[in-house]
């Protein structure tokens, strides 16, 4: 090898690690930005509320059970939009777990490649239509439904809400689950066989087990989603903050009332306007106690597989 090669080799080297140092520093600066705004969303919440909570007391906040922040006499407990969001969460997880479980135990074990091949794309399309589409879509066709086996059914209500949003975390569990069903490894499939159990038994009492790591992953994005929800309960479920367990009256979700407030109307640095990040921070908490459950058990049922 002459000394001209050994020259080209070395610059290429020296180049390859330049690219390979501005690559990492690229990713550096993207993880980096991603912590930089997340840092910024919890400052700006916990400015807000804590200025919110020198006028409206954390307790009456939390365990009051009228929410009237707009009108007078003004009041500020935000137990009917936590009701509403976890009516709506509860709501849409009876349709959206169960009925995303089974799918994907079908295409994982007992659906062909071509059936695989045509039903999965039908559901990842589902994952792509906007909420608004899903809330006109409860308005228009799920309630009157609803009207006509129950005709004391409001026009805005929470189970049509609920069912739509169902719909909407559907192709997500499906999809997470198939993926953590297809990762368990044929072994334990064809151990199984060897004992005698039937396909039924594989995919229930051997396969979702070993994938209930990934299986509990999808539960708590799919729940997370719900709870974060905002067009489709805003147009399907109404704008009553109301105390109820009655899934055919109209409701207002912490989401729901954050767009309402947030349009322009309220003026800025009132208490009103203060509302919606008081609001914000609550969600925010709960969504972040969901996921460190949710982290903690995936941990408490990881396999790993070699």
């Amino acid at each position: 090898m002459t000394q001209l090669q050994l020259d080209l080799q070395l610059r290429r080297r020296r180049t390859r690690r330049w690219q390979e140092e501005a690559i990492k520093g690229l990713l550096f600066l993207c993880a980096l930005l991603s912590i930089v705004v997340t840092v910024a969303i919890i400052a700006v919440l916990a400015r807000e509320s804590f200025t919110f909570f020198r006028s409206v007391p954390v307790w009456d906040f939390l365990f009051g059970t009228r929410w009237t922040p707009l009108l007078e006499p003004r009041s500020f407990g935000v137990l009917p939009l936590l009701s509403g969001t976890l009516m709506i969460v509860f709501g849409s997880a009876l349709i959206g777990i169960p009925i995303g479980l089974a799918s994907a135990i079908y295409l994982s074990e007992y659906a062909s490649s071509r059936v695989r091949g045509i039903v999965k794309p039908i559901l990842e399309v589902l994952a792509g239509i906007p909420t608004v589409v899903y809330g006109y879509f409860a308005l228009t066709f799920i309630t009157p439904l609803l009207r006509v086996v129950a005709p004391e059914t409001n026009i805005f209500n929470a189970a049509s809400a609920s069912i739509v949003v169902g719909i909407m975390v559907l192709p997500m569990v499906a999809s997470l689950c198939d993926d953590a069903l297809r990762a368990v490894p044929d072994s334990l499939r064809q151990g199984a066989y060897a004992v005698g159990a039937t396909q039924m038994e594989v995919a229930t009492r051997v396969v979702v087990p070993a994938a209930l790591s990934g299986v509990m992953a999808s539960f708590v994005l799919a729940l997370s989603r719900a709870v974060g929800e905002t067009m489709a309960v805003t147009i399907a479920a109404g704008a009553t903050p109301k105390l109820t367990l009655n899934p055919l009256e109209s409701i207002q979700t912490m989401t729901a009332f954050i767009v309402n407030v947030s349009l322009g109307d309220t003026p800025t640095g009132t208490v009103e306007y203060q509302t919606i990040f008081a609001v914000g921070a609550l969600l925010f908490c709960i969504t972040l106690v969901a996921n460190i459950a949710g982290y903690r058990i995936m941990r408490r049922f990881r396999e790993v597989y070699e």
